[in-house]
Order: C-alpha cells, then sequence, then structure tokens
C-alpha cells in the first residue's frame, strides 16, 4: 500500500524499524526540547500529513520502551487520524513518571500502525442474541 506523505519537519519519514513491526516510528518535530513534569500533558508537533485511502485508518500507539524506561505515553490511546483528516499529526503525550521527562526534536515518541476499518450500520432492537457470557463484565472470569 501506498500512503502520500508531507513532510515540514527535518526528521527522516516514519519507517518500520524491523523487517516484521506492526508500527513505524514518528519523531517529534519542535522549535525547541520540550519538558513534561509529572502528569503534564502536551500536544507534540510532528510535522508529517498524510492521506489514508479509504476504508483506513491510522493509530498512533506509544513505544513500549518509553512507557516503561521513562513513563512516557500517549494519552489517547490509540489514537486515530482518520482517511479524510489532513491535518499535521499530533501526538498527545503524557508523562506518567515521578520525575520530569524532556522530549527533543528528532526523538522517536509513538509509533503508527495502518489499519483496516469497517463503518457499520446500526439497527435499533429491543433485544439481543442470548449468549453464554451475556453480561458478565469488567473481571467476571476471574484472575487465573
Amino acid at each position: 500500500m501506498k500512503i502520500s506523505i508531507i513532510n515540514k519537519s527535518n526528521n527522516p519519514l516514519p519507517k518500520y524499524e524491523s523487517r516484521l513491526a506492526a508500527g513505524m516510528d514518528i519523531r517529534a518535530y519542535l522549535p525547541e526540547s520540550v519538558t513534561l513534569q509529572p502528569m503534564e500533558r502536551r500536544l507534540i508537533p510532528t510535522g508529517l500529513f498524510i492521506s489514508l485511502p479509504e476504508g483506513y485508518e491510522a493509530q498512533i500507539r506509544p513505544r513500549s520502551g518509553l512507557a516503561l524506561k521513562r513513563g512516557l505515553t500517549v494519552l489517547n490511546t490509540p489514537g486515530t487520524i482518520d482517511a479524510d483528516y489532513r491535518g499535521e499529526i499530533g501526538v498527545i503525550l503524557i508523562n506518567m513518571s515521578g520525575e520530569a521527562q524532556t522530549i527533543e526534536s528528532g526523538e522517536r515518541i509513538c509509533q503508527m500502525i495502518i489499519a483496516r476499518v469497517e463503518q457499520a450500520d446500526l439497527v435499533e432492537v429491543t433485544t439481543l442474541d442470548a449468549t453464554e457470557r451475556g453480561e458478565g463484565g469488567f473481571g467476571h472470569s476471574g484472575t487465573k
């Protein structure tokens, strides 16, 4: 699949960092570094603009290493970029650690996954079909 992209940053284009990677790493594009205090969130620009084909979305997800090592994660994960959005990709990062964390321009801050989506037609009814699970949820099956 080919996706049109405009790169207004001085960073390389997003790429898959391994042959079987599901996500492409996205980099911050900042005029100066940004420091996030504990529990602070900020919209981080990327300088990237994409045109997705109809029937697809781009999902913005955290990078596991940033989450584990520095407590930085994507707040609305996964963030969705719709096929008709043409604005700059922005990433809502939050610092979940107990220490200030500085983000530098060019730093890989998240990953982007391209996924097929379907739009559903909702049909209003008065009852639903029965299943073995029924209304059980929120841990109803236990932990072991």
